[in-house]
């Protein structure tokens, strides 16, 4: 009896086996031809090729420069990757007619919400409709107020004086390397986590802790956009319902992310959460479901840490090339910011919107390296474009912030050059049209955040630059950045530091 159950139980885990290889080798084979379908058959473009084949790498460090390559020669602006079903446009009147005129015809979509939905779920930036409307209501509450934003400038203020100075001070004449990049990505997780969670996880500590939350979260956010560059949906979408390769890996680090938030709700929710005034107490008062809060944690989790670190990198990374602007800021802080004895103070909240120099260098940074360097929507309704794409339904539609700071019909002969004073009339900051500086997207998504991630980006800047000479080993190295939600530099931004 036991002999017989052993022996079927053996050859069903045998067939099991047989089956499950079989599969996997289908499920290979199906992806070439899917590859050289659409190669071969899908569609014979340059473009389509070059992108299938990854010849564009022979050229070109980052994708991004390629899609700048293109839209540069284009005669509208526009290119399609017919491959991907994908417009894209560096065309201020079409990011406008997306953005605004037809706002209702271009929504996130079905696409874009499977392709983040395991990471993002219903977070704020992976929904349309009432949901969206929901929670930027509530968001604008927190941070639509001047109070509101004067509580996150202290916020910042302390983890700069007790955490980021003396960490700098720390390694300041050592000739020991250290990671810019990581340091913003530290500093600005301890920031939003303070101030959007009432929680501290103290990532920006002299003894730099590993986190395991960090490392979970970039590698989901890097191995979810690798899925909308996949030349067939339904190549991620069998790898992961068979949890092989980079969907298993995507899979065990969401498991991470949604253990480590589930556990800051709980600990909101023990420490009390109605008399709080932090982003996820208001929400905590309205909404029951964890799985709702969860995606609400990552999702202002990712706008407020990478985005900010990202935008905090590259300004550095120029300052190093361009040491006359360093100086002109470091300047304007000496005229603006002095004590009755003639020494230099911090920079108050009002006093640093009297800094124009400081608001338009952070802007040309911003223009030329976006932290997020392009965005997606999906059409609802066939539809035509200003300069007469015609957008077929259920396409994807792409504007291009990282392009249309490079492009010279958009910016004039010298847009490759750093050069704050494009901003500046009289000495005044000018700011531009929203739809040409799409950077913290524009019309009904504008971002909430824009003007308290850049109090926090002048926050840092004025702390290191006037205490310390942060020096770059290589500056003419142009920063290559990995597939990611957001821009990340490959390898950091290593830097040498030393106090003046």
């Amino acid at each position: 009896m036991v002999s017989g159950l052993y022996s079927w139980f053996s050859s069903m885990f045998t067939a099991f086996c047989f089956m499950f290889f079989a599969f996997t080798i289908l499920l290979s084979l199906f992806s070439v031809v899917i590859f050289v379908w659409r190669l071969k058959l899908g569609c014979n473009c340059e473009i389509c090729h070059a992108y299938l084949t990854s010849s564009w790498t022979e050229e070109f460090d980052n994708l991004c420069d390629w899609f700048t390559h293109l839209l540069e020669k284009s005669a509208t602006g526009s290119i399609h990757i017919h491959v991907l079903g994908n417009t894209i446009t560096a065309n201020p009147e079409n990011v406008e007619h997306i953005l605004k005129t037809r706002f209702e015809n271009y929504p996130k979509g079905k696409p874009f919400a499977a392709i983040l939905g395991d990471l993002l779920g219903k977070g704020i930036f992976n929904v349309d409709g009432d949901s969206w409307k929901f929670q930027r209501k509530m968001a604008s509450l927190e941070l639509g107020s001047i109070s509101i934003r004067r509580h996150g400038f202290d916020i910042v203020s302390s983890e700069i004086q007790s955490r980021l100075l003396p960490l700098l001070s720390s390694v300041s004449g050592k000739q020991q390397v250290l990671d810019l990049q990581d340091v913003f990505q530290r500093f600005s997780f301890d920031n939003i986590c303070k101030f959007s969670f009432g929680l501290d996880p103290g990532c920006l500590e002299l003894s730099l802790p590993v986190s395991e939350f960090a490392e979970a979260f970039d590698l989901a956010s890097r191995l979810s956009a690798q899925r909308g560059l996949a030349s067939s949906p339904l190549i991620w979408k069998l790898k992961r319902l068979l949890n092989l390769g980079t969907e298993k890996q995507l899979k065990q680090a969401i498991k991470l992310v949604n253990e480590l938030a589930q556990k800051m709700i709980n600990q909101r929710r023990e420490k009390g959460f109605s008399d709080r005034n932090d982003l996820l107490s208001r929400f905590m008062g309205t909404i029951n479901d964890d799985k709702y809060l969860r995606d609400i944690v990552v999702s202002f989790l990712l706008a407020g840490r990478d985005t900010v670190a990202s935008g905090l990198t590259s300004f550095f990374w120029l300052l190093s090339q361009h040491p006359e602007v360093e100086s002109a800021i470091r300047e304007e802080l000496e005229r603006v910011v002095r004590s009755s004895d003639g020494r230099q103070k911090i920079a108050s909240y009002d006093q640093m919107r009297d800094m124009h120099y400081l608001h338009a260098a952070l802007c040309e940074s911003l223009r030329l390296f976006p932290p997020i360097q392009f965005d997606s929507k999906f059409a609802l309704e066939d539809d035509i474009l200003p300069d007469c794409t015609f957008v077929r339904r259920g396409t994807r539609v792409t504007y291009h912030p990282y392009a249309m700071g490079r492009m010279e019909r958009v910016w004039g002969p010298d847009c490759l050059e750093y050069k704050p004073g494009r901003w500046l009339k009289d000495g005044r900051y000018v700011p531009e049209n929203p739809f040409k500086y799409p950077v913290f997207q524009a019309g009904q998504r504008v971002c909430l955040g824009k003007e308290m991630a850049l109090v926090e980006m002048k926050c840092v800047v004025l702390a290191i630059i006037s205490r310390f000479n942060v020096r770059v080993p290589n500056p003419k190295q142009t920063p290559r950045f990995a597939p990611g939600l957001t821009a990340n530099v490959r390898g950091g931004l290593p830097v040498l530091v030393q106090e003046k």
